[in-house]
C-alpha cells in the first residue's frame, strides 16, 4: 500500500492521522516500510497493524513513544508486552469454541516465541530431569539454535500438571503416538490439495488443515470424555 491507502485505512479510527504523523513515526523507528527504487514508501499489512498499535497506545494509554517502541521490540521477538489496563472489551488471543475446545483460529495462529532452556524450566515450572525425559520421548525438542517454541512450553507445562496425578513422561508417549497418527491421516487427506498448481492451492490447503485439525481435536476429546463416562 502507498501512504494514501494507509491513511484511508486508519482515518476512520484515528481521524488525526496524517502524512507527517506517519513520517514522524517512521523517523522514530516504530515502522520501517519498504522503499521502491524511486524512493516511494510501500506499506505492508504488518506495517499498518504496527501503526494501529502505536496510535492506540498513544490515544488510549498515553504511553510515550520510547515505551511503545519497547513493546514493539518485545512483540517482534515473540514475547508479549506488559499488561495494560484495558479501556474496553477485547477478544482473546486464542479464540475458543463454546465447549472450551480450540477453534479453527487457534490452529491458524502461529508464534515466533523462542525461549532458552533455562527460561522453559522457569516458566513451565519443571526441573531438568522432567525436561530431559520429555526430550527422550520426543514430546519436546529444541531447535538448532537451542531454543524452544510455544508448543514446547505448553507441552512441558501440561506434563508438569499431569505429573501431579502420577503421569510420567513415558506414559505421555501414548499421546504423542496418537497425535502422530492423526497428523498422518490429515496429511494424507490434504496431499491432493497441496499438489494444486494454481497460486491459491497452498492457501486452500492450509485453511483445510486448520479446519480438519480443529474437528479432529473435537472428535478426539469427545470420544475420550464419552469413554470415561461410560
Amino acid at each position: 500500500m502507498n501512504i494514501g491507502e494507509v491513511l484511508s485505512q486508519l482515518s476512520g479510527d484515528f481521524p488525526g492521522i496524517s502524512h507527517s504523523k506517519i513520517r514522524f513515526l517512521e523517523d522514530k523507528g516504530l515502522i520501517d516500510p519498504e522503499r521502491t527504487s524511486a524512493g516511494y514508501r510501500k506499506f505492508s499489512a504488518h506495517d499498518v497493524e504496527r501503526l494501529r498499535y502505536v496510535l492506540r497506545m498513544q490515544r488510549d494509554h498515553y504511553l510515550p513513544l520510547k515505551v511503545i517502541g519497547e513493546h514493539l521490540d518485545a512483540m517482534d521477538r515473540g514475547l508479549e508486552p506488559p499488561a495494560i489496563e484495558e479501556v474496553g472489551p477485547r477478544v482473546p488471543k486464542v479464540a475458543l469454541a463454546n465447549d472450551g475446545l480450540p477453534s479453527v483460529d487457534s490452529f491458524r495462529a502461529s508464534s515466533d516465541l523462542r525461549i532458552s532452556r533455562r527460561e522453559l524450566l522457569k516458566v513451565a515450572e519443571i526441573d531438568e530431569d522432567l525436561l530431559a525425559q520429555l526430550e527422550t520421548y520426543g514430546l519436546v525438542a529444541a531447535s538448532r539454535t537451542g531454543h524452544f517454541d510455544a508448543d514446547d512450553l505448553v507441552v512441558a507445562k501440561t506434563a508438569s500438571e499431569l505429573a501431579g496425578f502420577g503421569f510420567e513422561p513415558r506414559h505421555l508417549r501414548a499421546f504423542k503416538t496418537a497425535a502422530d497418527r492423526e497428523v498422518g491421516l490429515v496429511e494424507q487427506v490434504i496431499a491432493p490439495l497441496r499438489r494444486g498448481r494454481d497460486a491459491s492451492a497452498q492457501a486452500r490447503a492450509e485453511e483445510a488443515v486448520a479446519e480438519i485439525a480443529a474437528l479432529s481435536v473435537k472428535l478426539h476429546a469427545t470420544l475420550v470424555k464419552a469413554g470415561l463416562q461410560s
